[in-house]
């Protein structure tokens, strides 16, 4: 089993910047490979992929909507993952979900992940 912990939501200012960060627990995690994603999930709306990063952290894929403004990264040492995001815009207002899948490549459809955190709040005002 694998546990995924998100924190670092908030209210943010448009044109601001936050820094999510999602823990990874359990012996499944430690033993495998895993890829990991990001995904958000506004009201009324479909979850939709945000990023996603390799076992290695060496390949990394956006969204066309946050490329340029998001970046993910992984400590794998610390079994931590990361998404930095600067230049926010009122749209990116959304519940964000950490997800890892077993795998060395990366995904970026939410079918493709088995495990998934339990969301952090990002709202970001005009």
């Amino acid at each position: 089993q694998v546990q995924l912990v998100e924190s670092g939501g908030g209210l943010v200012q448009a044109g601001g910047s936050l820094r999510l960060s999602c823990a990874a627990s359990g012996r499944t995690f430690s033993g495998s490979n895993y890829a990991m994603g990001w995904f958000r999930q506004a009201p009324g709306k479909e979850r939709e992929f945000v990023a996603t990063i390799s076992w290695s952290g060496g390949s990394t894929y956006y969204a066309d909507s946050v490329k340029g403004r998001f970046t993910i990264s992984r400590v794998n040492a610390k079994k931590t993952v990361l998404l930095q995001m600067n230049s926010l815009k009122p749209e990116d207002t959304a519940v964000f979900y950490c997800a890892a899948e077993r795998g060395s490549l990366y995904y970026t459809r939410v079918d493709q992940y088995e495990y998934w955190g339990q969301g952090t709040q990002v709202t970001v005002s005009s």
